[in-house]
């Protein structure tokens, strides 16, 4: 069917169970034929909607090159992809969940670091003395590389983080981090601390659009309901 309206759902975590709320708010069924762990669903009662569970920067990615139409991701996942996909999505609505802030964090013992361009300063020292250059462990390396670079700091290399960020500069991986937080509570229990003006994004969960198939039959009717 040429007119089947795919929607993508972050398919665990918190935004997983908020977004899942907004559609039994709006009393619209979801269904899976394996129950949870099915990566595809669709709505009781409205035919041509298939719901496909993916990774929340798949989303993003995929309402980019239009195989998704409608999606549910964090705005910093958005901000975080290639210009390119973010010229192709619409950003319908922000909600009131998933908020978080992306920041740049260093090690709590670093007392004379207080603020982005101390960071500078020790890039250079690091440079001079140790002939190496700061290393950033991120999952958003363009978000930290824009970012760092705006504030004058340039002597630095991103670390891809895959797993629990925090811990990299305490096995030797990184010297400081950039994370999405939203209390700051996991950052300070791990010996780190948030620079002064280390804000780099404000996010919060969004429902998207593709641009380019904002024309599909019953997509505008299906995006209001959500987002109202």
């Amino acid at each position: 069917m040429k007119n089947i309206i795919n929607i993508g759902i972050p398919s665990k975590g918190r935004l997983r169970k908020d977004v899942l709320n907004i559609f039994k708010n709006k009393r619209l069924n979801l269904i899976s034929e394996r129950g949870k762990r099915d990566l595809i669903g669709s709505i009781k009662n409205i035919k041509n909607v298939k719901i496909l569970y993916l990774h929340a920067r798949e989303i993003v990615e995929r309402l980019g090159d239009g195989t998704l139409d409608i999606g549910f991701s964090g705005y910093d996942l958005l901000r975080e992809s290639e210009v390119n996909t973010q010229k192709k999505i619409n950003v319908i609505k922000k909600y009131e969940f998933g908020k978080a802030n992306l920041v740049v964090a260093i090690p709590d013992p670093w007392i004379d670091v207080q603020t982005v361009a101390d960071l500078e300063e020790i890039a250079f020292e690091f440079r001079d003395r140790k002939k190496k250059r700061l290393r950033v462990a991120t999952k958003y390396p363009n978000l930290t590389r824009e970012f760092l670079f705006s504030k004058g700091v340039t002597q630095f290399q991103t670390v891809e983080s895959l797993g629990a960020t925090e811990a990299y500069p305490f096995t030797g991986s990184a010297n400081l981090i950039t994370d999405i937080s939203s209390t700051g509570e996991t950052i300070k229990s791990n010996n780190l601390r948030i620079l002064k003006d280390g804000q780099i994004l404000k996010s919060q969960a969004c429902i998207f659009v593709s641009k380019k198939n904002l024309k599909k039959n019953g997509i505008k009717k299906l995006v209001k309901l959500l987002s109202k």
